[in-house]
């Protein structure tokens, strides 16, 4: 973890000002804020989301004392995925009706909060969870939103009562409508962020909604499989390969070779059941209408064939 050097504890051990900014300009110390720095080559090494941490918790320090981080910065701070969210400015939302502001390095939101939705999280006050959702709910586009939202309600104690408590909160509030809208469609059965884009990419395209992570049986009883994302109606499962199943996540004992033989053997199995399988990788979504239309196509050749057979197992929401 890098170390943040304070200006008042340097030059308390003897440093000066211009010896401070010499170590900026050559590089050495990179500048988090005004009078709070790092070494340089140890935050560079960071990903973006550790370097949001570090400057997320050296502008709390230095903030008033009503002022806690939310929306993406509280995101970072309770271990939410982000994807494709701005981390360059630090969020704080301070309990004022007025006094907001913004520059490129921070954004100071006023609102009311309750005491409910101020935690802390590994010393810091940030928004609670709920909230936090919420606040990216109003605030991000909804494939964004999303991602963050089916994280916390899939892998934190977060539940749909204490979301609905907090919209009630902010009813009326710039943003409630499309918070209202996230919320509608967050499912906590969703297990990465390519689940939930793939979601995302089926609401808004208005395909037929999936049903997620179901067991499906043979007519023998054999269990062939739980599948990411099932139109039951239309007999087509869809599977999202990340590269994750292939990686870290193989087996001990296993390589991804392995893995990957396994997987044809289950979905020999579905198909022999009468299952039509679509399948997509992480880029595909990035052109979501060469996805629609295999989902498509499975869907007409599903008309043509007989009716899948064995029984589908439910898995209900979180």
């Amino acid at each position: 973890m890098s170390i943040v050097f304070r200006r008042p504890d340097a030059l308390q051990r003897g440093a000066t000002d211009r010896e401070l900014q010499r170590m900026c300009t050559t590089g050495r110390w990179r500048r988090l804020r005004p009078g709070s720095f790092t070494d340089s080559t140890e935050y560079d090494a960071l990903d973006a989301v550790a370097q949001h941490r570090m400057r997320a918790e050296s502008a709390l320090r230095a903030a008033s004392a009503d002022a806690v981080l939310s929306h993406q910065s509280a995101a970072v701070l309770h271990g939410l995925d982000l994807w494709h969210t701005p981390l360059r400015a630090v969020h704080l939302t301070r309990d004022r009706r007025t006094g907001g502001s913004r520059s490129a390095l921070r954004h100071v939101h006023s609102a009311g909060l309750d005491r409910s939705e101020v935690v802390e999280v590994a010393g810091r006050r940030v928004t609670s969870l709920a909230r936090t959702v919420v606040d990216l709910a109003r605030t991000l586009p909804f494939e964004q939103a999303l991602v963050a939202g089916d994280h916390a309600l899939h892998g934190t104690a977060l539940t749909p009562d204490l979301l609905e408590d907090t919209l009630r909160s902010i009813a009326g509030r710039p943003g409630s409508r499309r918070a209202r809208r996230v919320v509608d469609h967050l499912d906590g059965r969703a297990e990465s962020v390519g689940e939930s884009r793939s979601r995302a990419m089926f609401i808004r395209k208005h395909l037929p909604l999936p049903e997620l992570q179901p067991n499906l049986y043979s007519d023998e009883g054999e269990r062939l499989g739980r599948v990411d994302l099932l139109l039951e109606e239309h007999h087509v499962i869809c599977e999202f390969d990340g590269r994750v199943k292939y990686g870290r996540l193989v087996p001990v004992g296993q390589v991804p070779a392995d893995v990957l033989w396994a997987e044809k053997l289950r979905e020999d199995r579905l198909r022999d059941a009468g299952w039509q399988v679509v399948r997509w990788i992480w880029d595909e979504l990035a052109t979501p209408q060469v996805i629609i239309e295999r989902v498509h196509r499975a869907i007409a050749r599903a008309r043509k064939s007989p009716p899948p057979t064995g029984r589908i197992e439910h898995t209900p929401k979180p």
